[in-house]
């Protein structure tokens, strides 16, 4: 089995940094066989043919995610689904995650309720949940798609989240009206990844995102790069704001959201020393 995580390993060398090729090349086995990566390297179960290889191969050729080639991926602890409706999650949405339940540690069985605006996937709602089972936890997305996905996720985890479809920029009387967003202060935590990536951006990133995952999820114009953050701030849905930010935007962002009526601001930084989680509190 070494020896086809080696062939699998060489025939991707051209595409991904070794320790990257070599990544998906474990996990193509440890995904087809059923074996995991201590009993394939002690060797004390039998290995399986790998189905399909060489088909996994030249898919992985035409830069498509292997987590879309699978159908799924492991994010935060968490055996989520994910389709070409729904974001790959990232380590920095785990941050975000992160930060918002270190931010709660000391509240004891105290009912929080959470609103994911922009759920995808449905991972950040997921995990708030995972974690704080007491907690009240709802998320929104404009795509009919992804919370079909998003409601899976939640039934494979084991979790009770509510999912519902939301167009967040649809008219204010219209949108307090829906059964999810309510009147003002519904939630007391409002948490959001929404699309942050510039268009003229584009040119920078890797085909595997580029060409596969929903640009609905990723774009915004470069003329009006916080439109979603502005939008989701100005309704003023909860006490507590966290957002995932682009890096490139921090103090645009402080500014944004002081302009709006919010206090306690704070930028914090990704593993990589990026700007990329900014929380406030709402002085409404």
């Amino acid at each position: 089995m070494k020896e086809i995580i080696a062939h699998i390993t060489s025939q991707l060398i051209d595409l991904y940094p070794r320790d990257e090729a070599q990544a998906i090349a474990w996990w193509i086995v440890e995904e087809s066989t059923g074996l995991s990566r201590n009993e394939i390297l002690t060797g004390c179960k039998g290995t399986k043919n790998i189905p399909n290889l060489q088909t996994i191969i030249d898919r992985l050729h035409q830069f498509e995610p292997i987590q879309y080639i699978f159908g799924h991926t492991v994010w935060h602890g968490l055996d989520l689904k994910v389709t070409p409706a729904t974001l790959i999650p990232r380590p920095e949405t785990a941050e975000l995650v992160d930060q918002i339940i270190h931010e709660h540690l000391n509240l004891g069985k105290k009912q929080v309720k959470v609103l994911d605006v922009g759920t995808g996937s449905g991972c950040i709602a997921i995990a708030l949940k995972k974690a704080y089972p007491h907690w009240s936890v709802k998320g929104i997305d404009i795509s009919e798609a992804a919370i079909e996905v998003a409601k899976e996720n939640a039934k494979r985890n084991g979790v009770e989240v509510e999912f519902g479809i939301a167009d967040i920029f649809s008219d204010s009387e219209d949108l307090h009206s829906s059964d999810f967003i309510g009147k003002k202060h519904p939630y007391d935590i409002v948490v959001s990844n929404p699309p942050y990536i510039c268009e003229r951006e584009k040119e920078e990133m890797r085909a595997n995102v580029l060409d596969y995952e929903p640009h609905s999820a990723l774009f915004v114009p470069d003329e009006d790069p916080l439109k979603f953050y502005r939008r989701i701030a100005s309704l003023h849905l909860g006490a507590r704001l966290f957002f995932e930010i682009n890096e490139a935007y921090p103090s645009e962002m402080a500014t944004l959201l002081h302009e709006l009526q919010y206090t306690e601001i704070q930028v914090s930084e990704d593993i990589y020393g990026k700007a990329r989680v900014i929380q406030a509190r709402s002085a409404r």
